[in-house]
Protein backbone atom coordinates (compact mmCIF):
# COMPACT_ATOMS: atom_id res chain seq x y z
CA UNK A 1 0.00 0.00 0.00
CA UNK A 2 1.33 3.65 -0.86
CA UNK A 3 2.15 6.03 1.82
CA UNK A 4 -0.14 9.57 0.77
CA UNK A 5 2.47 12.37 1.22
CA UNK A 6 5.77 10.54 1.19
CA UNK A 7 8.51 12.53 0.08
CA UNK A 8 10.76 11.73 -3.13
CA UNK A 9 13.67 9.29 -2.70
CA UNK A 10 17.14 10.63 -3.95
CA UNK A 11 16.94 7.92 -6.99
CA UNK A 12 13.72 9.48 -7.95
CA UNK A 13 15.07 12.90 -8.28
CA UNK A 14 17.39 14.31 -11.05
CA UNK A 15 19.16 17.71 -11.81
CA UNK A 16 16.99 20.07 -13.39
CA UNK A 17 14.13 19.04 -11.37
CA UNK A 18 11.64 21.96 -10.24
CA UNK A 19 9.30 22.04 -7.70
CA UNK A 20 6.88 24.76 -5.97
CA UNK A 21 5.57 24.78 -2.09
CA UNK A 22 1.95 25.73 -1.45
CA UNK A 23 2.09 29.04 0.22
CA UNK A 24 2.12 30.38 4.39
CA UNK A 25 1.19 33.66 5.76
CA UNK A 26 3.64 35.01 7.92
CA UNK A 27 1.58 36.31 10.83
CA UNK A 28 2.26 38.44 13.72
CA UNK A 29 1.58 35.25 16.02
CA UNK A 30 4.52 33.39 13.82
CA UNK A 31 6.84 36.44 14.26
CA UNK A 32 5.59 36.81 18.32
CA UNK A 33 6.33 33.01 19.32
CA UNK A 34 9.49 32.68 17.33
CA UNK A 35 11.21 35.27 19.05
CA UNK A 36 10.16 34.57 21.80
CA UNK A 37 10.75 30.82 22.19
CA UNK A 38 14.32 31.31 20.71
CA UNK A 39 15.13 34.42 22.76
CA UNK A 40 15.22 37.11 19.70
CA UNK A 41 13.97 39.97 22.10
CA UNK A 42 15.19 42.56 19.86
CA UNK A 43 13.21 45.71 19.86
CA UNK A 44 12.89 45.55 15.92
CA UNK A 45 10.79 42.80 16.62
CA UNK A 46 8.76 43.49 19.53
CA UNK A 47 8.51 47.47 20.45
CA UNK A 48 6.17 48.87 17.67
CA UNK A 49 7.61 52.90 19.37
CA UNK A 50 11.47 51.92 18.55
CA UNK A 51 10.90 50.16 15.09
CA UNK A 52 8.28 53.29 14.27
CA UNK A 53 11.39 55.90 15.04
CA UNK A 54 14.40 53.27 14.10
CA UNK A 55 13.61 50.97 11.21
CA UNK A 56 15.05 51.17 7.96
CA UNK A 57 11.83 49.64 6.72
CA UNK A 58 7.99 50.13 7.40
CA UNK A 59 5.95 47.40 8.79
CA UNK A 60 6.76 44.48 10.70
CA UNK A 61 9.69 42.14 10.02
CA UNK A 62 9.64 38.96 10.16
CA UNK A 63 13.38 37.42 11.22
CA UNK A 64 15.26 36.06 8.04
CA UNK A 65 15.58 32.43 10.64
CA UNK A 66 11.62 32.36 11.10
CA UNK A 67 11.10 32.76 7.14
CA UNK A 68 13.97 30.28 6.64
CA UNK A 69 12.37 27.67 9.50
CA UNK A 70 8.78 28.04 7.56
CA UNK A 71 10.40 27.44 4.32
CA UNK A 72 11.86 24.31 5.83
CA UNK A 73 8.59 23.02 6.82
CA UNK A 74 6.62 24.06 3.12
CA UNK A 75 9.82 22.10 1.82
CA UNK A 76 9.72 18.57 3.86
CA UNK A 77 6.06 18.22 4.19
CA UNK A 78 6.45 18.74 0.16
CA UNK A 79 9.01 16.58 -0.54
CA UNK A 80 11.45 14.68 2.19
CA UNK A 81 8.30 13.21 4.41
CA UNK A 82 9.29 9.85 5.37
CA UNK A 83 12.61 9.91 2.92
CA UNK A 84 14.67 13.11 4.03
CA UNK A 85 17.70 11.40 7.01
CA UNK A 86 19.99 13.95 7.80
CA UNK A 87 20.43 17.67 6.94
CA UNK A 88 24.13 18.23 6.36
CA UNK A 89 25.13 21.64 4.98
CA UNK A 90 23.50 24.84 4.01
CA UNK A 91 24.15 28.26 2.00
CA UNK A 92 21.92 30.92 2.65
CA UNK A 93 21.65 34.77 1.37
CA UNK A 94 19.02 37.25 3.01
CA UNK A 95 17.89 39.10 -0.52
CA UNK A 96 14.87 41.17 0.97
CA UNK A 97 12.60 41.23 4.08
CA UNK A 98 9.59 39.39 5.11
CA UNK A 99 6.88 41.17 6.25
CA UNK A 100 4.01 40.56 8.76
CA UNK A 101 1.23 39.46 6.18
CA UNK A 102 3.43 38.67 3.28
CA UNK A 103 2.68 35.73 1.75
CA UNK A 104 5.90 32.88 0.60
CA UNK A 105 6.31 30.03 -1.05
CA UNK A 106 9.36 27.73 -2.07
CA UNK A 107 10.83 27.41 -5.51
CA UNK A 108 13.23 24.10 -5.20
CA UNK A 109 15.66 23.72 -8.10
CA UNK A 110 17.44 19.70 -7.73
CA UNK A 111 21.17 20.99 -8.69
CA UNK A 112 23.42 17.99 -7.59
CA UNK A 113 21.81 13.90 -6.73
CA UNK A 114 25.14 11.05 -6.18
CA UNK A 115 24.85 8.34 -4.22
CA UNK A 116 26.35 7.92 -0.36
CA UNK A 117 28.53 4.98 0.26
CA UNK A 118 26.08 2.75 1.76
CA UNK A 119 22.74 1.71 2.50
CA UNK A 120 21.08 2.72 -0.68
CA UNK A 121 21.07 6.49 0.44
CA UNK A 122 21.96 9.50 -1.15
CA UNK A 123 22.55 13.01 -0.90
CA UNK A 124 20.87 15.95 -2.66
CA UNK A 125 21.56 19.27 -3.01
CA UNK A 126 18.76 21.99 -3.80
CA UNK A 127 18.77 25.71 -4.76
CA UNK A 128 15.59 26.40 -2.64
CA UNK A 129 14.01 30.33 -3.32
CA UNK A 130 11.61 31.66 -1.32
CA UNK A 131 9.02 34.32 -2.60
CA UNK A 132 7.07 36.26 -1.40
CA UNK A 133 3.44 37.56 -3.25
CA UNK A 134 4.76 40.02 -5.20
CA UNK A 135 6.88 37.27 -6.91
CA UNK A 136 10.41 38.67 -5.20
CA UNK A 137 12.92 36.25 -4.11
CA UNK A 138 13.37 37.03 -0.45
CA UNK A 139 15.85 34.67 0.49
CA UNK A 140 18.49 32.18 -1.39
CA UNK A 141 19.20 29.15 0.82
CA UNK A 142 21.17 25.68 -0.80
CA UNK A 143 20.44 22.70 1.41
CA UNK A 144 22.45 19.51 1.12
CA UNK A 145 20.29 16.58 2.67
CA UNK A 146 21.13 12.65 3.03
CA UNK A 147 18.05 11.07 1.85
CA UNK A 148 16.77 7.23 1.22
CA UNK A 149 16.80 5.67 -1.86
CA UNK A 150 13.72 3.26 -2.88
CA UNK A 151 13.13 0.35 -1.12
CA UNK A 152 14.66 -2.26 -3.18
CA UNK A 153 13.13 -5.25 -4.44
CA UNK A 154 14.19 -9.15 -3.29
CA UNK A 155 17.28 -10.26 -5.00
CA UNK A 156 19.18 -6.41 -5.51
CA UNK A 157 22.21 -6.35 -3.25
CA UNK A 158 21.75 -4.08 -0.72
CA UNK A 159 24.39 -1.85 -0.25
CA UNK A 160 25.00 -0.45 -3.91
Amino acid sequence: MKLIGEGFHWDELKVGDRFRTFGRTVTETDIVNFVSSVGMLESLFLDAEYRAAHSAIAGRPAPAALVYALAEGLTLNATGQGTGLAFLHMELNVEGPVMQGDTIHVEIEVIEVRAAKKDNRGLVRTRNCIVNQRGDTVIIYIPLRLMSGRSRTDGEEKNA
